[in-house]
């Protein structure tokens, strides 16, 4: 049966926004947006995917961030899109795919290791009834911290007991390098820490090559330059279509509006700029839905030439983007 926002979905939850109730609302109170765990259903032919809001955090801009604009010029792009000036927001959104009868997540947030803020995949999930231990598969697009600290909780135990976890071969191969793990250069040694963490031991973990089906409906694409095996997706099922952009762009009111900004995070700039517009342009041209780990919260929509760059148009609150 074809899935769309009208379609009913497992717990009775119709697609769409899912919020739960928080503590004290009922009595005139109002509780902490961090305490509200987030969810938005929408269908992809006869796929779902539920967005999970992990959270947020709030960095201190400064002139680092974007690395080859002046700092007013950054300040005034957030002005125009309505965010302040002096803290740039950065959200986090994992997906989680049911496809071909198995619930898939992609990227994995931060589970209880996270800066304060975050853990909302559990939550979310918590919420739509489903327990972390019959999630099948969990497919993770690149190994920054908040994509890959959430496939362990604090103590080691794994949050997705029961998850064929899927990694980019490019990806494996640059961080898990016996060379870089023993003389790790200074500015990745965080990284390398959160990698070994993780992947060190107690994970059995497979690799998977680009230009090819992870698993049936979903198809790994390179997109390099944020980190050396980056990865993006499409998801393909009935027809339908949905490119899962993972970080090709942070916030869009930045790297999407100015596709030639760099930001601190994308480890080699150039290759990093180039794939932001060959995918920005492809995404416009083929005007194919996008979904974003770093947009505002569904983190879904459309992207638009809008001169000489790109608009992000999110999609409307209650339909499907697609």
């Amino acid at each position: 049966m074809s899935m769309n926002r009208r379609t009913l979905m497992a717990g009775g939850i119709l697609a769409g926004p899912v919020l739960a109730s928080a503590p004290g609302l009922a009595g005139g109170g109002a509780a902490p947006v961090a305490d509200l765990p987030g969810a938005y259903r929408y269908g992809v032919g006869e796929a779902s995917v539920l967005a999970l809001h992990e959270g947020g955090v709030k960095r201190p801009l400064d002139a680092g961030f974007v690395r080859n604009a002046p700092l007013p010029e950054v300040q005034g792009a957030l002005a125009q899109a309505f965010l302040p000036t002096d803290t740039l927001p950065i959200t986090f959104t994992p997906l989680l795919l049911t496809l071909g009868g198995k619930r898939v997540l992609v990227d994995a947030g931060f589970a209880d290791q996270g800066p304060s803020g975050t853990g909302g995949v559990l939550r979310g999930l918590s919420l739509a009834g489903i327990d972390p231990g019959t999630v099948d598969a969990v497919v993770i697009s690149h190994f920054h911290p908040d994509h890959i600290l959430g496939l362990k909780r604090k103590d080691g135990s794994p949050t997705f007991p029961n998850a064929q976890v899927l990694v980019p071969e490019a990806e494996w191969r640059f961080w898990m390098d016996d060379g870089r793990m023993a003389n790790p250069p200074e500015a990745l040694k965080a990284n390398l820490g959160a990698v070994q963490k993780t992947f060190g031991s107690g994970l059995k973990v497979e690799r998977y090559p680009w230009d090819k089906e992870v698993l049936p409906g979903l198809t790994a694409l390179g997109t390099p330059g944020h980190t050396p095996g980056h990865t993006s997706f499409r998801l393909e099922s009935g027809g339908k279509r949905l490119l899962i952009a993972s970080d090709i762009t942070n916030h869009p009111a930045l790297f999407v509006r100015h596709p030639d900004w760099s930001a601190l995070f994308d480890m080699d700039a150039d290759q990093a700029r180039a794939t932001r517009h060959k995918m920005l342009a492809l995404m416009a041209d083929e005007r194919v839905p996008v979904a974003f780990y770093h947009a505002p919260f569904p983190a879904a929509g459309h992207i638009a030439k809008a001169g000489g760059a790109y608009e992000f148009v999110p999609v409307q609150w209650g339909l499907d983007p697609v």
